[in-house]
């Protein structure tokens, strides 16, 4: 059994990603892959790991933790577990810097499971659009409350990700960018449930239902199906082209009003994030995907 932990992070796929494995539990639990519904976990592993100090959970506790999840469903070769707060609280997320204590939390969650081979993946934003997004889900907190003594070109992702890496070395990782889920969007899915090639998820075209008007979406779908043949790697330019040309302007447009905030800042943070990937994709053990 391998456990697959989907760690957000905050402010990029908003849950989606879950909600369509839920629809397809039936079809992906026929192919030995497992989607519990997140009240069965998310406390039990939170609550778990803060009590295991130093060390690891016992094959008895191990054992107590799968049946929890599983609910007794002994056949499954795939379990996915999805949490946008694995690697800490969104009030947390820029505390001490970016998800500071990410790699100590994740290395505390995979000792709930040790015994088991474990999978991290996790979407990725652009500070740019991150920050001004984080911001929106604290509770009564003000810019200068969120970044603290943080400077946003400080908020490197490579930096999270090495220590993600150090903590959990045999650990697969699994990358993608939140600016690129519209493109990627059934490979994501496929990726972190692992079914069998061929197999179409209901509801993977939901993101883009958010992006395009029905008629759009529908003629999309409709030059999917003629023009790619089958030959998936076409999707994603055809996708960029119909985003660029129909896509709903308050979908793709980004306003950030932010103290000191200003155009130079911006474009600088957006050539910030694209050096930090690559630098992220010569991380071992990661494979970070791209359109």
């Amino acid at each position: 059994m391998r456990i697959v932990y989907h760690l957000g992070a905050h402010c990029t796929d908003e849950e989606r990603l879950l909600r369509c494995l839920l629809k397809n539990r039936g079809p992906l639990a026929k192919q030995g892959i497992a989607v519990p519904g997140p009240s069965r976990y998310r406390n039990l592993l939170r609550e778990t790991a803060n009590g295991l100090g130093r060390g690891t959970a016992s094959r008895e506790a191990q054992a107590y933790v799968l049946q929890q999840i599983l609910e007794g469903d002994d056949k499954a070769e795939r379990v996915i577990l999805s949490w946008e707060s694995f690697m800490a609280y969104p009030q947390w997320a820029l505390h001490g810097g970016l998800y500071a204590r990410a790699g100590q939390n994740l290395r505390k969650l995979h000792d709930v499971l040790p015994d088991y081979p474990v999978e991290f993946h996790l979407s990725i934003r652009n500070p740019a659009g991150f920050i001004p997004a984080l911001l929106q889900r604290q509770r009564d907190k003000t810019y200068a409350e969120l970044m603290q003594d943080l400077h946003p070109q400080d908020l490197l992702w490579s930096n999270v990700l090495h220590a993600i890496r150090d903590t959990n070395p045999d650990v697969p990782i699994h990358v993608w960018c939140d600016e690129d889920s519209p493109m990627i969007w059934p490979d994501v899915l496929r990726i972190v449930t692992g079914h069998q090639p061929g197999m179409t998820l209901d509801g993977q075209d939901d993101l883009l239902a958010t992006l395009l008007a029905p008629p759009d979406l529908a003629r999309l779908q409709q030059e999917l199906g003629v023009r790619t043949k089958g030959d998936t790697t076409l999707r994603p330019m055809i996708i960029a082209e119909f985003l660029e040309a129909y896509a709903l302007p308050d979908k793709m447009e980004t306003t950030v009003d932010l103290p000191g905030w200003n155009v130079e800042l911006v474009e600088t943070l957006t050539l910030q994030y694209d050096q930090d990937l690559n630098r992220i994709g010569r991380i071992p053990g990661l494979t970070l995907t791209l359109p």
